[in-house]
């Protein structure tokens, strides 16, 4: 069991609405982002001195360009629909997290400056001016929102929280108040391409080591190709597959795919990074630009397919962003579509019979699968909606013989985060991804105790990464969180197909 300056919460038998502590997340502030980190992206390097005036100003724009955003603040009702469905208000019991309350931080601001009622009676339409303790809590409260939309779900009136998080951190970037986090990994992307700051040399080493590893294991040469002009697939994964488990056997499972399909597939040094953090910040300009590496490399190599690997937000840029953002990719072969997630190739090649698999390799695993937000509740896969709940489910039964689904009622559209979404896995953050992943812990732990499930499955770097930090403070292993295509890797039959 880890342990922490804070208490775990317990995990009780059933789902529980925890009653109000006023205050309980005040103390949770993420490192803010040095002027460096700021500059990089366009932001000014330090809190501005007319800060009021150029958070207003910005507030405008912003209601200007995203119409959303307006109807968003405008059609709130107060009805308490979402109160209860916030993991962080459920694991931390703050009001503030609950999506209502967050967005009523920017929602009174913008109806004391933006409403003809809030600024002739802003009392009496809960208006107020931003003030320094305003601006603290945007900062404090905006990054408690992993913006996973679980909310919206919910939300009679289809309010995204999301969209008012991201704006309320793109107001703060504006005026120099930018996470340290977020802000310093964009970077990261720009200068070198990806997350990691890796360099070529680097990672060509990283993808040599693996060949080496998996010929010594299987005795199979799978390459993991850089730089390859002329092939046919460009994968777009995120840095954290070339160094981490369980990341990096979901990679060596995407190389056994397309060995064993024999589809010539490359990285890209220009595109080493799937994952766009311009996202979660709110800046359009920072996801285009992250976004135009990969439009960048797919025309230097001369690919005919865009393939993106395990990672969730990645894949909601991708499936809903990429275009507007990097389009057109007219240069592609119109046969597939732009992007595709490999999850649908490898379901499309299992359902071909292009694959051989052993089931029984993984016989050892009962496996469930946890719903990423971002896939869940901002994309589809296939050509028939939900496909992005049934595929990943159809490829894991046809690589393991014992899996398990969660209570109906979390996962789905109805997913729970796994609490290090949205910006927010650094360890300044700690107290709260422990106990934002309180309902999550809470489905696994039903689901262990009811069908002995020892694994759970997920297709986002930033769930991996979150559950192999969480787990242990639950009283679980690390090691019980797997890459999808870790599964199917080891499931593979290198040689031969049927």
């Amino acid at each position: 069991m880890a342990k922490a300056a804070f208490q775990t919460p317990r995990i009780p038998d059933l789902p529980e609405i925890p009653v109000v502590v006023e205050g309980a997340m005040a103390h949770s502030r993420p490192f803010v982002a040095a002027p460096d980190h700021q500059q990089a992206l366009g932001f000014p390097g330090e809190l501005v001195d007319d800060w009021h005036d150029t958070a207003i100003a910005k507030m405008g724009e912003l209601l200007g360009k995203y119409r959303g955003l307006r109807v968003f603040l405008d059609s709130c009702v107060k009805c308490g629909a979402c109160a209860d469905k916030c993991h962080y208000y459920l694991g931390t019991a703050d009001p503030k997290n609950m999506p209502v309350a967050r967005q009523d931080l920017l929602r009174k601001v913008y109806r004391r400056h933006f409403t003809l009622a809030g600024k002739l009676f802003p009392k009496l339409v809960g208006a107020a001016d931003l003030t320094e303790e305003v601006l603290e809590d945007w900062y404090r409260y905006f990054h408690q929102c992993s913006q996973c939309r679980r909310c919206s779900v919910f939300c009679p009136y289809g309010i995204d929280t999301a969209e008012v998080s991201m704006a309320g951190r793109e107001i703060l970037a504006s005026v120099g108040l930018g996470q340290k986090y977020s802000n310093e990994i964009i970077g990261k992307v720009h200068k070198i391409g990806n997350n990691l700051g890796l360099p070529q040399p680097a990672l060509a080493d990283t993808l040599e080591g693996l060949e080496e590893d998996v010929e010594d294991e299987t005795g199979v040469t799978v390459r993991f190709p850089l730089d390859d002009e002329g092939a046919e697939v460009l994968l777009v994964t995120p840095s954290a597959d070339f160094f981490a488990e369980p990341h990096v056997d979901g990679l060596i499972g995407y190389a056994k795919v397309f060995h064993q399909a024999g589809i010539r597939w490359t990285l890209s040094t220009r595109a080493s990074e799937a994952a766009n953090f311009g996202l979660f910040i709110g800046s359009y300009e920072n996801m285009r630009k992250v976004a135009l590496r990969i439009r960048e490399a797919a025309l230097e190599l001369g690919v005919k397919r865009i393939v993106f690997g395990e990672c969730g937000h990645a894949w909601r840029v991708a499936y809903s962003f990429l275009h507007t953002l990097a389009g057109p990719f007219d240069f592609l072969d119109p046969r597939y579509p732009v992007p595709q997630h490999v999850v649908e190739v490898t379901h499309d090649l299992i359902r071909r019979g292009a694959l051989t698999l052993d089931r029984s390799a993984n016989d050892e695993r009962r496996v469930t699968f946890h719903d990423s937000c971002n896939v869940a509740r901002a994309s589809r896969m296939g050509d028939a909606p939900g496909g992005q709940f049934t595929l990943p489910r159809e490829v894991l039964r046809a690589v393991c013989s014992h899996f398990f689904d969660m209570a109906p009622d979390t996962i789905g559209e109805s997913t729970f985060c796994c609490g290090g979404g949205g910006g927010l896995l650094t360890d300044d953050l700690v107290e709260l991804r422990v106990k934002g992943a309180l309902p999550r812990m809470q489905a696994f732990k039903e689901v262990v105790e009811r069908n002995r499930v020892t694994h759970i499955a997920a297709i986002c770097a930033i769930c991996k990464s979150q559950f192999a930090k969480v787990l242990p403070y639950y009283g679980f292993e690390m090691d019980q969180i797997l890459s999808v295509h870790q599964l199917v890797g080891d499931a593979i039959v290198l040689g031969g197909t049927d």
